[in-house]
Parts: structure tokens; C-alpha cells; sequence
């Protein structure tokens, strides 16, 4: 899951994957922006631009006195109505350092280099620190208030993963449960979020908020919910047989956005009548994904997956194998019909240890139609209990005198 996680977040940063793997990233606000430097393609080579604002990006200082300096010279430019100065003909490789003096405070970038292909913008904010300060204290005493009724929604980020892990597809949910009110919000009753037909050992993973519980294939989100992000991340596995598997999720919430991501293994191919985009995306690390965007569901709707072309071993041998075992246990009941006597204490025991097995074999059977043990582990037990069974029976046969009393 990590190195899944890792390169996905390579995808997202990489300029050469399509622009849908990019949307729905939030803007920096200014106190995030204030100092760092960025890369700037649509300016010339030798050019820095260095915006000026007071607490919040639009917020421009006019008409006044910005510096650029290197370890031995410095260029001062004055900000436009916009509230940026604009220096040129700055030499590449020359490590330099923006600054500005507004209201006593001493504003400074951090240090960088001059590129030998583009520009650089960078931002001086004025203020932030006491503006991040006062927002950050409204928004705490806020918290604090009763709830209110109102929504939450599944923010741009929910992102939904599959992967595969020693040989089974495992199914990943990152969810940003937001509220967007700036008091905590009752939104009338928990939500509800039953995981896909199919999914088995749920569980939520490390980080997630403590509003979520799951129980089976059942995952609930309890209110309030407080202002801002909850964090949710929950993991199961989705057993398939065959190529083919159809994934359905319905949503309690409006989902904003939604990032759908599945490593891909062989042919596999992944399609949704929801996406707008899609694509097959290869990163740096040699991997390649399928992914898919889709735009925006409601609250109650649902998303559809097609994944086709899973990697997946055939079943006839072990399909085959089961019908002979079945078979031979039939014939071994039919040929003693009929010749049983009266069996003494040792027959009763051997003939309550054979139904007992039969009742194992039929579990097993079940649970491996579940999904709820693997194939190595079914293929082994199942084999004991044969042996187990053919055990039994020569016992009978034995106690019966050769009578046939073992069916």
C-alpha cells in the first residue's frame, strides 16, 4: 500500500501525466505561499517576479520597494497596481534572495537559484503569521459552539485504489470527509457507507479519524462532524473469479471529485460509464496505472467499475477435482445401502465422526465461495479431510466385518 501510495503521489506531481491527474489540487493560501519560490515557464529565462500582498493573495501592495540580492549585488524594483516587481537579465545559476519591508516587518524569500529555462514567481506576504494566527483562533472558538444541521461532502481528494497484494486484489478507499461550516455539523443521523457485494475483512487503517467504526462491510460515519477535513482510509479485499469483476458503490454524501486508480497487472483494463477521463498512466518508477476521473456523484448515487483482463488461474482442475472427490464418497454411500446392521457403541462414534466430516467439507465449500480463505489453505484442508473420510470408512468397514456398514 505505501509504495502504491508513493507512486501515485509521483503521477500526480509528474508533468507528463494528463491533466486529470492533477485536478482538483486546492491552491496554497498565502501564508503557505509566502517565501517559495516557483518555477515560472511562461516568463524568460533571468526573470523573477515577486508579488507583494498584505495577508491574503489580491490583497496587492502598490508602489512599493522590492529587493533582489546575491551574495554580491543587489536590484531593487518597484510593485505595479498588481503588487509585483519584475527584475530581468538576472544571470543563471546565480543564487539570490527576495525581500521587502512593509509596516516595520521584515519580509524574506528563501534563497535559489536562477534557472537556465525559465523564470521564477515568488510571493511576500505581509501580515500572515498574525492573520493565520486570528483565523486560526475564530475557527477553535467556532469548534467549540453546539452543531447545527447541515452537510458534508467527500471532498476532491477521495481517491479509491486497487492493488494487488501476494496474488489477491485488495481495494483501498482515501476519503476527505468535509465540513465546510465554521461550527460543527449534525447532518441528521450517521452516514452509511455499505462496502461492495463481495468485500470481505474490512478494516480502517492507521490515521483515520475516530468518527469512523466498520463492522463487517458496513463503514459509519457518526457525527458532528467538526469544521474542516476528517481523514478516513479503509482496506478490503475483493475476491474475483475469472478475468472479469463489476465493482458498484453507492455514496451517503455528495462526492466532489473522485480519483480512481488500479495498478495495472497484465492486461488488465479498467472502464466506468462515470468517467470522464481515463487513461493508462506510467511513472518514473516503472509502474503503470489505470485511472480514471469522474466529475462529481451525488448523495445516494452510485459509481460503477468494470475491471476486465484480471490476472486469475483457471479453475477446471480444481472444479474437476472436487466432483471426484464428491463422486467417489457417492459410491462408497450407494454400494453399502442396504447391508448396514445395528451398529454397537465403536460404530455409532466412527459414524458421528464421518457426518461431523461431511459437515466440515460443506463449511469449507462455503467459506472458500466467500472468499473467506485462500486457495493454499482450502486445497490443504480440504485434502485432510479426505484422508480423514477414507480413514473413517476403513474403520467401519473393519467394525462392520467387511459388511459394507460404512456408509
Amino acid at each position: 500500500m505505501r509504495r502504491l501510495l508513493f507512486v501515485l503521489m509521483l503521477t500526480a506531481a509528474s508533468p507528463a501525466i494528463p491533466a486529470f491527474a492533477q485536478a482538483g489540487a486546492a491552491m496554497p493560501d498565502a501564508s503557505q505561499m509566502a517565501g517559495l519560490p516557483i518555477g515560472a515557464p511562461e516568463l524568460a529565462t533571468g526573470t523573477v517576479a515577486v508579488r507583494l500582498v498584505r495577508e491574503r493573495m489580491g490583497n496587492n501592495i502598490a508602489n512599493h520597494p522590492v529587493t533582489l540580492g546575491s551574495a554580491t549585488e543587489t536590484w531593487t524594483a518597484t510593485t505595479d497596481e498588481q503588487g509585483r516587481a519584475q527584475f530581468t537579465g538576472i544571470p543563471t545559476g546565480t543564487v539570490v534572495r527576495a525581500a521587502a519591508t512593509v509596516d516595520g516587518e521584515n519580509l524574506v524569500s528563501q534563497d535559489f537559484d536562477i534557472p537556465a529555462s525559465s523564470g521564477v514567481r515568488v510571493a511576500l506576504v505581509a501580515g500572515a503569521t498574525a492573520a493565520a494566527a486570528a483565523a486560526q483562533a475564530a475557527a477553535d472558538a467556532a469548534a467549540q459552539e453546539p452543531a447545527r444541521e447541515g452537510i458534508v461532502v467527500f471532498g476532491a481528494d477521495t481517491r479509491v485504489i486497487f492493488e494487488f497484494q501476494n496474488d489477491e486484489l485488495r481495494v483501498f478507499y482515501l476519503l476527505d470527509l468535509i465540513n465546510r461550516a465554521r461550527t460543527p455539523v449534525d447532518t441528521g443521523g450517521p452516514l452509511i457507507l455499505d462496502l461492495p457485494q463481495g468485500a470481505a475483512g474490512a478494516s480502517l487503517l492507521q490515521g483515520s479519524s475516530t468518527l469512523a467504526t466498520v463492522r463487517g462491510t458496513r463503514l459509519t460515519l457518526t457525527g458532528p462532524f467538526p469544521p474542516g477535513t476528517s481523514s478516513i482510509q479503509v482496506g478490503f479485499g475483493m475476491p474475483y473469479r475469472g478475468e472479469r469483476l463489476t465493482v458498484t458503490q453507492a455514496w451517503p454524501a455528495v462526492v466532489e471529485q473522485m480519483l480512481v486508480a488500479a495498478q495495472k497487472v497484465g492486461a488488465l483494463h479498467m472502464t466506468s460509464p462515470q468517467f470522464t477521463n481515463h487513461s493508462d498512466v506510467p511513472t518514473e518508477g516503472g509502474f503503470v496505472f489505470v485511472m480514471g476521473q469522474v466529475a462529481r456523484l451525488n448523495a445516494g448515487e452510485a459509481i460503477t467499475l468494470e475491471l476486465e483482463g484480471l490476472p486469475h488461474a483457471s479453475l477446471l482442475m480444481r472444479d474437476l477435482f472436487i466432483g471426484l472427490s464428491v463422486l467417489v464418497l457417492a459410491i462408497g454411500a450407494w454400494a453399502s445401502v442396504g447391508r448396514a446392521r445395528a451398529p454397537d457403541v465403536r460404530q455409532r462414534q466412527l459414524t458421528a465422526r464421518r457426518e461431523k466430516l461431511f459437515a466440515e467439507m460443506v463449511a469449507l465449500e462455503e467459506q472458500h465461495r466467500n472468499g473467506q480463505i485462500d486457495q493454499a489453505a482450502f486445497d490443504g484442508r480440504r485434502a485432510g479431510i479426505l484422508v480423514d473420510l477414507e480413514r473413517v470408512y476403513g474403520q467401519l468397514e473393519r467394525t462392520a466385518g467387511g459388511e459394507g456398514l460404512a456408509a
